[in-house]
């Protein structure tokens, strides 16, 4: 794996990690991690990964080495800003998964920019929140803004206690974040759940939203919703889990987003889509 540094045609510096910088294999999957976080956190999946495919994971402006956007950016401007970097990597038609803001931003490279995104997986994705939810999330980008970087509520949503030692090294991601960046992130995902939720029916490609039964936020009837209006999508529901599954139940997550990696990119002789796209049974793992 190897840590890379990206500078855009507009002067904006982009940290990233390549497990195959030399482009040896046409299969790219492309990861996009959460609010506070960086590419590290996808540390499972990178190893898991990594020996079949060429595996890409992005440091979100703000955070790790990536430079802030400019002014006060919107879940859009994340997409574009994706959008860019896939460009100027020479990436087209590669595999997206995100998780949680990443999952905002890999449904909106879907939506907006098919050319890009052969595949796309939504982990822990927020789909209209309910109005109690959405002034809850609201309130902590207000905090934000003014520099309360409370990490002990986030923390004892996402672990139990005997996730002790991923806690740990979250909690240190979450102290570490650029606070401006994670601030303008945050608002962005407070308010980017409706942004591309109309979008769903429209995105073809093979689409997995994968969820925990335990996510408060990120809950298994958003996913259902998600999956239920993409006419190639599938939801898995994760036992017993929160929302950095990813962390907590690498394995498994891993396992999920091989068998999404296999999925044909074209339809088989004689299948369709699915017919008024209803909503599916969740899988259960």
């Amino acid at each position: 794996m190897t840590l890379q540094t990206l500078r855009l045609s507009d002067g904006e510096t982009v940290s990233f990690t390549d497990s195959d910088p030399e482009g040896g294999t046409d299969q790219v999957l492309v990861l996009l991690h959460g609010v506070g976080m960086n590419a590290a956190a996808w540390g499972p999946q990178i190893a898991a990964l990594s020996p079949r495919y060429r595996v890409v994971a992005l440091d979100m402006p703000g955070h790790g080495g990536s430079d802030l956007l400019a002014g006060t950016p919107a879940l859009p401007d994340y997409v574009a800003w994706a959008a860019k970097v896939l460009r100027c990597l020479n990436l087209h038609g590669v595999n997206v998964a995100g998780h949680s803001m990443g999952a905002l931003i890999a449904t909106g490279l879907a939506a907006t920019y098919p050319d890009l995104v052969a595949r796309v997986a939504i982990l822990n994705g927020v789909h209209r929140r309910t109005p109690e939810a959405s002034a809850a999330v609201l309130a902590r980008a207000e905090a934000l803004a003014k520099g309360a970087n409370d990490i002990a509520a986030p923390l004892a949503r996402w672990f139990t206690e005997d996730e002790a030692q991923v806690r740990d090294q979250v909690a240190g991601w979450l102290r570490g974040v650029n606070l401006r960046g994670y601030a303008a992130a945050y608002r962005a995902f407070a308010t980017g759940d409706a942004t591309y939720a109309d979008a769903w029916p429209r995105i073809t490609c093979p689409a997995l939203i994968l969820t925990g039964t335990h996510d408060a936020n990120s809950t298994p009837e958003m996913a259902q919703a998600m999956a239920g209006a993409a006419p190639r999508g599938r939801a898995v529901i994760l036992q017993n889990q929160r929302h950095m599954m990813n962390l907590t139940a690498p394995s498994a997550v891993s396992a999920a987003l091989l068998d999404w990696l296999a999925t044909p990119l074209a339809l088989k002789d004689g299948q369709t889509l699915k017919e008024g796209h209803p909503i599916k049974e969740g899988l259960r793992a």
